[in-house]
């Protein structure tokens, strides 16, 4: 049973409730009675109290009843009633500085051509400035109401979310404009910016720094603590995240610079997610140059269902090309992803194939067909230990010869660029995926050497978050199971990125990259596995000491430390700052590709692991197998 003074905040939230329907033209009287009043407080400022009446002419009525028709009806056509008084703000302020201005304009020329000398010309000019602080004041004033009300409701409810706010910067004031209105009690802020301490954000107590996080949480009984600092990055970020997490609450972020350039709004809080705790700088892409590369063209993507695939087919749409080609071995993936460019993209064309890159008579037949002007061979075969033993074979047709294959079939057809992603698993590799994908970047190079018309380029990267066979999903499955989570090695560390980053940055390569190039995505900082381990324990609300952690020793083929580049590599900058383009001594290597393209009629049968990593040492001679 609530007490009795929540009980009449309910009843009249319920009374608000049924009188919303009819807003417009409650507010039109209200409006009405608001313009009458400072019309007449209007009269008792400029006459005094002794004559504020009995000064007025005797037409004064109508003239009123006329300046208040008159306001209404600007107030109508500027859509003033379409306002919503509880979440009133600059905007609608500003709304009513018009309306108020332009009907006063109005009304005093048309008392002045009608002749009604007896209306005080202060009155016709002083009204107007009235009736703005009165309407605005009145919507304030309904504002302040509502918030206490949706506060009254929420503190004495058995379930009510109570938030401490981590940033007392532009982002904060923008969350709690709007999230208080959605039955959250805000009862603090923190901030290291000794500045905003013992100040206010919203009416809500910036109560210290972010150390005394755990203090507070305990003392004023929060339910949830969100981040609102979305363009703290890097190692802050993770202590924040890390400090927020340490208090055992669930927490909430706004959405990322990157999320809010996209069009999210602040107010809209999710669920840490892991990529929040790379803390990467959002992709600043050159739009028009990609819009000019992609726009009203063919493309093609191979593994068009595959992870990075299917996020190229989405980002690729966004420019309007002409025809998306879908090349695409598995049926499931192809049909998720039409369906989902479908729904997306309805007016884009959309050629869905099934095929295989190890099939070259296929491919050619698929791109004289359809004459792709952009090719994004993403098709590969790319988990390390199941590509390291009795899949050698395999691994060397898909990603080695198919890519070939599909360079092959594009030069034929005439496209204008034909871009191959990579992995950083190329660089001094250990293991066969990460051999087979070195060769794939030099069947690039010699055919970018060729004199096609064709411009060849390989773009590189580190791991992706949330891909398939990421260690991410991994992790989690394990943690949702109650553990243990396997890591391989306590020192082992790895690039990472998000999906759509990497994906918008492959598109940005295509449109600036050069025959012959391999362009490095710029990574950022190495995360260390078992601490990645550790924050997705945290997030999914346990204490470290509640989910064991086991290593359980590299795997076949596995480095502690992947590269983005050998030790004899250099890098040029590109116009984008996360791309560089690698400089590679490939003349020797060219040559060996060259003459295993025209030896490689054995590869069309199925060879044992030893004899395909044979082969690759002659092709790759930095590979040094780490098992078979």
């Amino acid at each position: 049973m609530p007490p009795p003074d929540s009980t009449l905040w309910h009843r009249l939230d319920a009374a608000l409730r049924r009188l919303r329907p009819h807003r417009q033209p409650l507010s039109l009287v209200l409006d009405a009675l608001v313009i009458a009043a400072c019309w007449n407080f209007t009269y008792l400022f400029r006459l005094g109290f002794e004559r504020w009446w009995s000064a007025r002419p005797a037409y004064d009525g109508w003239v009123l009843l006329g300046i208040v028709a008159l306001y209404l009806v600007v107030f109508v056509v500027l859509g003033v009633p379409r306002g919503m008084w509880r979440f009133s703000g600059f905007g609608e302020i500003k709304r009513l500085t018009i309306a108020c201005s332009l009907a006063g304009a109005l009304a005093a020329v048309i008392v002045l051509m009608a002749e009604l000398r007896a209306v005080p010309r202060a009155v016709l000019a002083l009204h107007p400035v009235i009736t703005l602080f009165g309407l605005a004041s009145v919507r304030l004033a309904y504002r302040m109401l509502y918030e206490h009300l949706r506060a009254q409701i929420a503190g004495g409810a058995p379930h009510a979310r109570r938030a401490l706010v981590l940033g007392a910067g532009d982002a904060a004031r923008l969350l709690l404009a709007g999230i208080q209105h959605q039955g959250w009690v805000v009862i603090g802020v923190l901030d290291d910016d000794a500045a905003k301490q013992r100040t206010r954000v919203a009416g809500v107590p910036v109560l210290g720094a972010l150390e005394s996080l755990p203090d507070l949480a305990r003392s004023l009984d929060a339910t949830h603590v969100i981040v609102a600092m979305p363009s703290v990055r890097g190692a802050r970020r993770r202590r924040v995240i890390e400090l927020a997490t340490g208090t055992g609450l669930p927490v909430l972020t706004v959405p990322s610079a990157q999320e809010l350039l996209e069009g999210a709004t602040v107010a809209r809080v999710r669920s840490i997610q892991p990529e929040d705790l790379l803390g990467r700088e959002p992709v600043v892409l050159d739009e028009a140059g990609i819009a000019e590369c992609l726009g009203g063209k063919t493309v093609m993507i191979t593994g068009a269902g595959g992870s990075i695939g299917a996020e190229l087919c989405r980002q690729v749409a966004r420019y309007g090309p002409a025809r998306l080609v879908l090349y695409e071995l598995s049926e499931f993936n192809l049909y998720t992803i039409e369906q989902e460019l479908s729904e997306s993209f309805p007016h884009l064309p959309l050629a869905r194939l099934i095929g295989d890159v190890k099939n070259l008579e296929h491919l050619r037949r698929a791109m004289a067909r359809w004459r792709p002007h952009i090719v994004f061979h993403a098709a590969a075969y790319k988990h390390v230990p199941l590509m390291e033993e009795h899949n050698a074979w395999a691994a060397l047709q898909n990603n080695t010869l198919g890519t070939w294959h599909a360079a092959t079939a594009a030069a034929d057809a005439g496209a204008e660029r034909f871009v191959l992603i990579s992995t950083d698993k190329a660089v001094n590799p250990t293991n066969v995926m990460g051999a087979t994908k070195r060769a794939a970047e030099m069947v690039v190079s010699h055919m970018a050497s060729q004199g096609h018309a064709t411009h060849f380029m390989a773009v590189r990267f580190g791991n992706v978050l949330g891909s398939s066979g990421s260690v991410v999903p991994k992790f989690k499955e394990q943690i949702a199971r109650g553990g243990p989570v396997t890591v391989t090695h306590p020192d082992i560390t790895r690039y990472f990125m998000t999906i759509p980053e990497a994906a918008r940055l492959v598109v940005q390569a295509a449109a600036i990259g050069a025959s012959g190039q391999v362009l490095v995505l710029e990574m950022g900082e190495p995360v260390k596995l078992v601490e990645l381990a550790r924050d997705l324990i945290r997030l999914a609300g346990h204490a470290p000491s509640d989910i064991r952690i086991v290593f359980s020793g590299l795997r076949p083929g596995e480095k502690l430390y992947e590269e983005l580049l050998a030790d004899g590599d250099t890098t040029l900058p590109t116009a984008v700052r996360q791309l560089r383009v690698a400089r590679l001594d490939d003349a020797a290597a060219r040559g060996r590709v060259a003459e295993w393209l025209v030896g490689n009629a054995w590869a069309t049968q199925a060879a044992d692991d030893p004899a395909v990593r044979e082969c690759l040492r002659q092709l790759v001679p930095e590979f040094v197998a780490t098992s078979g």
